[in-house]
């Protein structure tokens, strides 16, 4: 038998943290591709025991509120930040 833990079981455990969470999450939210927000989103859950509302997600256009919902739920927040820009030397 492997004493070694699978990736999915790794990354499952340390999204049990919101700071992890939060940071996973934000990534994924980087790459403007709503099908991989939602899959780190569902990584996220599973993370939380998972979520029934989760499911609504899976849509193709997903509601804003039903995001907030799942977010507020799992005790996260959506936030808008200044995106950091380089400044001329």
């Amino acid at each position: 038998m492997s004493t070694t833990k699978s990736y999915h079981s790794y990354l499952i455990e340390s999204l049990k943290d919101p700071n992890e969470a939060a940071a996973y999450l934000n990534a994924a939210l980087e790459e403007n591709d709503i099908q991989l927000f939602l899959k780190a989103l569902k990584n996220v859950a599973e993370a939380h025991g998972g979520i029934n509302q989760l499911g609504e997600l899976s849509q193709e256009n997903p509601e804003f509120s039903n995001l907030a919902a799942i977010l507020n739920t799992l005790g996260l927040k959506l936030e808008i930040a200044v995106k950091e820009t380089e400044t001329a030397a």
